[in-house]
């Protein structure tokens, strides 16, 4: 089941001119990944970490007291010469799983490279499919204007003045606090159009960046394959007066796709690692991913119930590292709450991160909104927002209402945006811990709607008030 919370594939594959099903060219291909033992040969020291870190992350760090562990080592390049010397093509690795990627059309030969004395574990994750569906013509007209009922005259927040107001974000907004000199980087399926539509035309995006392309063959899609993660892009940073405004629009964004919507397979988990680590290093404040896993085409690598710990999957772990390197990561909670598997996918279980159920304009929880708790106990979603539907603005430019946490998630990410640029000083625990204080239920969290409505407006107050 792809989990790409929202209702995306139906409604974008229709639209489409045509859509052909398409044989994958040559032999199969396959990807291994393997995590290393050490990194003991590495040629980079804990002492001088920024040689492999940019200036903004070891700064991020150091304003939070977190230090430069081994993790942040990348890894070996002697091991991966060794992978090179036996004709093995490095795609990808992870240096705080300290993992590789290889990729070839030998199953056997990949199965093999296991032998080697630098390697834990090998594990495949990807293996390409007889033929996919591939729809036709994915670069949408845009819209220049929106429809004169879109607009809300004398209203700077137009249609989304609702969502953002259940969340009390519109005090931080009018007190200053719009984003500014925070870095987003949004993690996600595709952001078809995101440069051609006026109302991103003052967005600060600092750049993209394609993993699932530059780490499989062709057909995998592009940057502009879907508009899902310009549906999320729009709930944060829209500035389109008297019809939307995100809830973030001065923040800064980096566009990363690690989601490949045409097959769903575990080597997204590893696009998702390199991802993050990608967003670590050119330093990144927050993540917002609206993406979430738990079943895999074929069964191959699917998660039980029980894996749901933050730790067991790899996505997962990956994620409960995230506010060790001080970057608050936010990430739907998913779309399962209708069916059999009715829980948080991963990495919706992760440790130290806000998970963002759905909610109506009522503030009812979502029926679709995955519910918790995690294996282990936590409360899950952590807070919740509007989402059942959500203000957007699609790949064509036009104003749409989507459902899915999804887009929950960016509502409340763009906020935390706010707070930390009003709250500074504060690491990315204390924000996370903020955020949860001033939602609706803080005192009896449930593992339906968390922690509740998030309240931005007190969550500023407070601290204020126990600054002084």
């Amino acid at each position: 089941m792809k989990q790409v919370f929202c209702f995306l594939l139906v409604l974008l594959w229709s639209v489409t001119m045509s859509a052909a099903k398409i044989k994958y060219p040559g032999k199969k291909t396959y990807i291994f990944r393997y995590a290393l033992t050490d990194k003991t040969a590495t040629q980079y020291s804990l002492e001088k970490p920024q040689r492999f870190l940019s200036h903004k992350s070891l700064e991020r760090r150091k304003r939070q007291g977190l230090s430069v562990d081994s993790t942040d080592l990348p890894v070996c390049k002697q091991y991966i010469k060794q992978f090179q010397r036996k004709g093995a093509l490095v795609i990808g690795t992870s240096r705080w799983q300290n993992t590789v990627l290889v990729r070839d059309t030998d199953s056997l030969f990949l199965a093999n490279l296991d032998t080697m004395s630098i390697v834990k574990k090998s594990t495949c994750v990807f293996i390409s499919p007889d033929s996919i569906d591939f729809p036709g013509d994915i670069r949408w007209n845009i819209h220049e204007d929106f429809n004169r009922w879109d607009s809300v005259k004398n209203d700077p927040y137009g249609r989304t003045r609702h969502q953002i107001e259940m969340l009390n974000g519109i005090y931080l907004h009018d007190a200053g606090f719009t984003g500014k000199g925070i870095t987003i980087a949004i993690l996600d399926g595709g952001f078809q159009n995101y440069e051609r539509i006026p109302a991103f035309q003052h967005t600060r995006i600092l750049g993209t960046h394609d993993f699932v392309n530059s780490c499989s063959e062709q057909m995998a899609g592009g940057l502009e394959f879907t508009d899902h993660g310009t549906k999320v892009l729009s709930a944060l940073a829209a500035n389109a007066p008297e019809v939307a405004i995100g809830t973030a629009p001065d923040a800064s964004y980096w566009l990363l796709r690690c989601e490949d919507p045409l097959t769903e397979q575990p080597v997204e988990e590893d696009y998702w690692t390199m991802a993050v680590e990608m967003a670590d290093s050119l330093g990144a404040d927050i993540i917002n991913s609206s993406l979430g896993y738990y079943a895999f085409d074929g069964g191959r690598g699917n998660y039980r119930l029980q894996d749901l710990d933050g730790q067991t999957a790899f996505i997962s772990r990956t994620a409960s590292m995230i506010a060790r390197k001080g970057m608050i990561h936010c990430n739907s909670a998913g779309n399962s709450g209708m069916g059999q598997w009715k829980k948080v996918g991963v990495p919706a279980d992760a440790h130290d991160i806000l998970t963002i159920g759905a909610i109506d304009n009522n503030g009812k929880l979502a029926a679709f909104s995955s519910i918790g708790p995690s294996h282990d106990g936590r409360i899950k979603p952590d807070v919740v927002a509007q989402g059942a539907p959500t203000v957007l603005i699609s790949g064509r430019g036009t104003l749409i209402h989507d459902m899915g946490t999804s887009f929950s998630a960016p509502l409340v990410c763009g906020l935390v945006a706010c707070l930390w640029q009003a709250l500074p000083d504060k690491t990315a625990y204390e924000m996370m811990d903020i955020v949860r204080r001033s939602a609706s239920q803080h005192q009896e969290p449930t593992n339906i709607l968390g922690y509740g409505i998030p309240d931005f407006q007190k969550a500023y107050m407070e601290e204020v008030k126990s600054i002084k």
